[in-house]
């Protein structure tokens, strides 16, 4: 069955439940109501009438005796009611109307009699047998009242047995009845016709969601629904426009990085062809002997260069992948982290020279640093070269100081800088600020920066990078000490597990 004819069937349902329900307390209403006017008419001929028979003479001071003439002709005018009465004296005998049967047998029970005495007004639906009682209206089903007659002292006079055939009442509850149950059949249609309008606007809003999840299932990231947070419905509608949203920036990175990927094959082919194509070069020239005695021993350095570069590159990426996937240990402990820029300076400053650029160490004074040592000097190697590749008769920074918790190394170029684009991805593997230097002996592979950033967090550590077009960089990176970094591992930790 589909979800439209189970809603509406639900609806449906629960509409005419609650009409049953209402048409039944509605039936039963107007029957209590009925009968309860009709007694209340009852009681008020009754009173009427004890009114009458409690009535003295002013001179004898006798009650004044109502014929039995008189009663019959009250009897005619009532005979449009229905109404049917009889009369008891004090001594429960049947006064009114005169009948053959012995008085015991048309006297009211004893119990009725002894309420009546208290003053309680007897009301019965219906009297169809008649076993006791006044010997009225031909034995057809009556509702009565039976209504206790008190004069102005409060004594007991008698009692008046008044009816009316049930009959009539009858008749007016079935024609209510009638005309309820054509109201009830016409808002079973109602109810119907609300069931499906209902049915169909909840289904009609999932369709939109079954559409939705149909174009995103074909490669459309774009769709989004509308959602008034009304009901859950509206928030599924939510949730999956954010699920969408998330898809569809999980799908923008994802060809983000295979450029990328695309990007770094290419560099990384014109790279390796390079150097590739010197030593094939070289090595057959010598095969051949096409090379002189004294340049062999330049091209044989300069084969080893090349040879240099390409393990570079090759490591560049293993490390990467190690250091993403934490497969790489820390061995760290305390060291002279001047000593160590030192040697790095050392190491780059025939590059630094071949650029015009210097190298600059701000104090030789030693700095304790709490790392591994290896990591840490890829850290600032990398860095440092980077800041190299990207200056041109320039300066290049160093600066390193013990701060609080920790060891702060500045590292400042006046450089071509970057762009607030640059700056975004600058962190992100593949990526090259300058994608045109391509054949610089540095930097090659876009890895070096994405290498950093992971170590940094590795030592719980923290890089903050600031840069201006055309007004140079300068990375700021802080290395914890031991108990920092050990209360930064346990943060980390607890964040990871939640």
């Amino acid at each position: 069955m589909k979800l439209i004819y189970q809603q509406m069937l639900g609806f449906f349902v629960v509409i005419l439940t609650t009409l049953l329900i209402i048409s039944a307390a509605i039936i039963n209403y107007n029957n209590r109501q009925t009968y309860e006017a009709t007694w209340h008419q009852l009681e008020g001929y009754a009173d009427k009438f004890g009114q009458l028979f409690t009535q003295t003479d002013a001179e004898t001071g006798n009650y004044q005796a109502m014929t039995s003439g008189f009663l019959d002709e009250v009897k005619y005018v009532l005979s449009d009611d229905q109404v049917v009465y009889a009369i008891y004296n004090e001594k429960n005998q049947q006064i009114y109307p005169t009948t053959t049967r012995s008085a015991g047998n048309s006297s009211l029970g004893k119990s009725v009699w002894k309420q009546l005495k208290k003053g309680k007004i007897v009301r019965a639906q219906t009297n169809r047998m008649q076993t006791q009682g006044p010997t009225i209206g031909n034995g057809v089903e009556l509702t009565y009242v039976v209504y206790p007659w008190f004069d102005q002292d409060h004594n007991f006079v008698g009692a008046m047995f008044i009816a009316s055939r049930v009959n009539r009442i009858k008749s007016t509850l079935r024609e209510m009845q009638q005309n309820l149950l054509i109201a009830l059949g016409v808002s079973v249609l109602v109810a119907m016709a609300i069931s499906f309008l209902i049915a169909r606007f909840l289904v009609r809003r999932i369709n939109r969601l079954r559409q939705a999840t149909r174009a995103v299932a074909d490669g459309d990231f774009d769709v989004e629904l509308v959602s008034n947070g009304r009901d859950e419905i509206d928030d599924l509608a939510s949730d999956f426009n954010v699920m969408v949203q998330s898809l569809n920036d999980s799908n923008r990175e994802i060809a983000r990085q295979e450029q990328r990927r695309r990007e770094f094959m290419a560099n990384a082919a014109h790279e390796m062809r390079t150097p590739l194509t010197t030593i094939n070069g070289l090595l057959e020239g010598l095969e051949y002997d096409a090379i002189p005695e004294e340049a062999k021993g330049k091209s044989i350095e300069l084969m080893q260069k090349e040879t240099q570069r390409l393990i570079r590159l090759v490591n560049e990426n293993l490390d990467y992948e190690k250091i993403r996937s934490n497969q790489i240990l820390l061995s760290k402990r305390q060291f002279n982290g001047t000593e160590a820029i030192q040697n790095i300076i050392e190491q780059l400053t025939q590059k630094a020279e071949a650029a015009g650029d210097q190298l600059i160490l701000a104090d030789d004074q030693p700095v304790q640093v709490y790392a591994d040592y290896d990591r840490f000097v890829q850290v600032v190697f990398n860095i440092t070269q980077n800041a190299i590749q990207f200056t041109e008769q320039g300066q290049i920074k160093i600066a390193i100081e013990a701060i609080a918790h920790g060891v702060q190394i500045k590292i400042a170029d006046n450089g071509i800088g970057m762009s607030d684009d640059q700056l975004k991805n600058i962190w992100e593997r593949y990526y090259k600020a300058d994608p045109s230097r391509k054949s610089t002996k540095y930097g090659e592979s876009g890895l070096g920066l994405a290498i950093v950033h992971s170590l940094i967090e590795q030592h719980y550590g923290t890089i903050k990078l600031e840069s201006r077009l055309k007004h140079g960089t300068t990375f700021t990176v802080f290395f914890p000490d031991e108990e920092t970094a050990n209360r930064n591992r346990v943060k980390k930790a607890k964040a990871d597990q939640d």
